[in-house]
């Protein structure tokens, strides 16, 4: 074989990942580095945005076989973690170790505050109709407005996995800004007489309650909606690691080694589906602006529901808690407690605002399995497509009622 230098330099080049270096992963490449920089010197979600930007980094790289689509790649296989549903519940199972709710238990009525911040799912989900998306990329896309990450990326993957790039990072990014997002709204829908309500201190709950509370969710919410099992139910078993006093060791590892391990696969995963193909849409867009309204509309519902309940019971509820009903735990109660001492600085709300705060976890959940039971059994890519093909098995009354909605949005489009 006769040496040529010119032919090797030739081949040299063309094995290198300049040669096929085009315009969209050099916007890709940038679109990483700004996360990078946001979760390093702007401290936005820095242990989900770090690693997921750096899993765009490596997955932009022409023929580095590092995207989520490169068969036999390494974050191809980490990829199959969020495609077969195994990454999203080990998250939940790490973060049930993680939470307590006594709160929610000592003040059951803060149920509600956590289900009335989901009305920005389904005010979402119908605005995401009305710009063409269908029903299915529509439901993905509302889950956003629970401010919770791995059910987000858990739906998006069963739902519409074309879009869970722009889903997850529009998640993780409004996440990381409820500290911005919230105390605006807040500031103004409440009065300053009614940020500076006190509460009264929460019972002491006892270990058996707490014990038998994620084995009764469990089998009554399951039940209800088998779709959400998988997430709801390793949310109640690492709580049950955490309550029951004899798993020390396991509710540890959960806790610990194992969310911190299964964080880091997951958001490389989510990085690596960000190519210029997935991402550079006009949907990407959308999905952001509808990101926004979801979480907005959610703080509000909350906000609102709580001042309702301030009424009811005469003042004693501070209707500030109600903006923690979203499920960015334990972000969200923090800011409910920043902006009540802001108004008095003897007020201390972190602990009330954890009800809502874990309960909008729970919300969050049953709401991805609403969307699932509705929508799961067909993927349809038409927009507007007609629900009563899609969820044959509902009960007839909603079904019809259902049917309706989709009518008259349809007509309004």
């Amino acid at each position: 074989m006769e040496f040529s230098f010119g032919a090797s330099a030739s081949k040299i080049i063309n094995s290198t990942g300049f040669s096929g270096l085009e315009g969209g992963d050099m916007t890709m490449l940038l679109v990483a580095c700004v996360l990078i920089y946001l979760a390093i010197w702007k401290k936005f979600e820095p242990l989900l945005l770090l690693p997921m930007g750096f899993g765009a980094l490596l997955a932009n790289i022409p023929m580095s076989m590092m995207a989520s689509t490169d068969t036999g790649g390494l974050l191809n296989f980490f990829y199959q973690g969020i495609k077969h549903e195994i990454l999203p519940p080990l998250i939940f199972l790490g973060v049930g170790a993680l939470t307590d709710f006594g709160p929610l238990l000592a003040n059951p009525a803060t149920l509600l505050l956590g289900a009335a911040a989901q009305i920005g799912v389904y005010v979402t989900l119908i605005g995401a109709v009305l710009l063409g998306f269908n029903m299915h990329e529509a439901s993905a896309i509302g889950i956003i407005g629970g401010a919770d990450g791995p059910t987000s990326i858990f739906i998006a993957s069963k739902l519409a996995p074309h879009l869970l790039a722009p889903i997850a990072v529009a998640a993780y990014s409004y996440m990381s800004l409820v500290p911005l997002i919230q105390p605006p709204i807040m500031k103004l829908l409440t009065t300053a007489e009614e940020r500076k309500i006190k509460m009264e201190q929460l019972k002491p709950i006892s270990q058996t309650v707490k014990i038998v509370f994620p084995v009764v969710v469990t089998i009554v919410c399951c039940l209800m909606l088998p779709g959400v099992t998988p997430l709801l139910g390793m949310l109640m078993l690492g709580n049950m690691f955490r309550e029951s006093g004899v798993t020390a060791r396991l509710h540890e590892t959960a806790e610990t080694h194992l969310i911190n391990i299964v964080t880091i696969l997951l958001a490389l995963a989510v990085g690596s589906s960000m190519t210029a193909d997935s991402f550079l849409r006009f949907e990407t867009l959308k999905i952001i602006v509808l990101g926004l309204l979801a979480f907005c509309i959610a703080t509000v519902g909350g906000v609102v529901f709580g001042k309702i309940m301030c009424k009811l019971t005469g003042g004693r509820v501070n209707p500030l808690i109600g903006s923690a009903g979203v499920s960015a735990v334990p972000m969200a109660a923090r800011v409910s407690q920043k902006v009540g001492a802001e108004a008095d600085s003897s007020n201390f709300l972190l602990m009330h605002a954890m009800g809502p705060n874990v309960a909008g976890v729970i919300g969050s959940a049953v709401a991805a399995g609403v969307f699932i039971s509705l929508f799961g059994d067909t993927v349809v890519t038409e927009p507007h497509a007609a629900i009563v093909d899609v969820i044959g098995s509902v009960e007839p009354g909603v079904k019809a009622a259902l049917t309706q909605v989709v009518e008259v949005l349809q007509k309004n489009h």
